[in-house]
């Protein structure tokens, strides 16, 4: 796949963290770097066939923990823990201190780049199509659901005189140059009978992003204390204003008939005689006629009136002054 940095060792210390964890110094550091190699190189020797995706090896205070992740982890333990014992001792002889070995199963084994290379490696060891084991491998990778897969196939291929390679992918993202990404590389060998056939998988299954961060220990109970006080007010009943009623402006109907003439004692302003009758009118109360039922007035009922020609209507008050005026010559003449 070209010259390329490691993407486990591009990412060490942002993502990923190291494989083995202890501390030494001068010719300590040496014997346990090289006990570290032997011991990986024995377990995946002796368990190829069991698809160990990765080795963790940790030492404190004199013991040795080793942390073996398998897709099939019953092949390491074997028939009531004999196997891992057998392993345990053989380690004890390679490694200082006292050896603990344990064992976990490989979550998602699907999306594992190791466990895909192996897969694709003894597919060739058994002389099957180099094209059509690639093309399986990325199609099962991508129903898992990776977000991108590339693979790379060298050697012999089918026995041929020329070694060549032959590529796939890449199918979806494998963003090597970005750092929070979560890339995998996977390396593993086919020996056949023309030789070794390397196969290289790259795979990449989203990307980590770092945890957002916590505000400072006063700021976060002063947060906490205000959400309390605003849960305890939401519990409250609120006022006429915050439950949606608009509020009565002041009009001043509230006063009564006597502070009213006091007010009006006191200015004799025409403005303030204004106010006082806008104060009285606010203060009457309003009669509102119900639409079910009509307004009848009180006392007696109106006679009907006739209905009178326009005509009549206008010659009526004329003939009101002559009668009018009849009657004051009578009375002149009784007297």
């Amino acid at each position: 796949m070209g010259q390329k940095v490691h993407p486990y060792g591009f990412r060490l210390g942002i993502i990923r963290d190291t494989r083995s964890r202890w501390f030494a110094e001068g010719r300590e550091y040496r014997d346990q770097l090289v006990e570290d190699l032997q011991a990986r190189k024995m377990i995946h020797e002796r368990h190829h066939h069991a698809g160990i995706s990765d080795i963790t090896i940790e030492r404190a205070s004199g013991t040795t923990t080793v942390t073996i992740e398998s897709a099939k982890p019953g092949i390491i333990i074997g028939r009531g823990g004999s196997d891992v014992d057998l392993l345990r001792r053989e380690l004890d002889e390679i490694m200082s201190g006292r050896v603990r070995v344990n064992v976990e199963e490989t979550k998602e084994p699907q999306l594992n780049a190791q466990l895909i290379a192996e897969e694709i490696a003894s597919q060739i060891e058994r002389r099957a199509s180099i094209r059509r084991a690639m093309s399986q491998a990325v199609e099962r990778a991508v129903r898992a659901g990776v977000d991108g897969i590339r693979v790379a196939v060298s050697g012999r291929l089918m026995g041929a005189e020329i070694a060549r390679t032959e590529r796939l992918g890449p199918v979806g993202s494998v963003p090597l140059h970005t750092l929070r990404a979560d890339v995998h590389r996977g390396f593993a060998e086919a020996v056949t009978g023309y030789g070794h056939i390397g196969v290289q998988v790259y795979v990449c299954t989203g990307e980590i992003l770092p945890p957002p961060p916590s505000p400072p220990e006063g700021q976060l109970e002063q947060m906490r204390a205000e959400q309390e006080a605003a849960e305890e007010q939401g519990g409250q009943e609120r006022p006429i204003e915050e439950a949606g009623e608009e509020p009565r402006a002041d009009t001043g109907a509230g006063l009564e008939t006597a502070e009213i003439d006091e007010l009006l004692a006191e200015s004799g302003s025409e403005e303030a005689a204004t106010v006082s009758v806008s104060t009285r009118e606010a203060a009457a109360p309003v009669e509102t006629e119900s639409a079910d039922e009509p307004e009848q007035p009180e006392g007696p009922a109106p006679a009907e009136q006739s209905e009178v020609p326009a005509d009549e209507a206008e010659a009526a008050p004329h003939e009101t002054d002559d009668e009018s005026s009849a009657e004051e010559d009578t009375g002149d003449v009784d007297a």
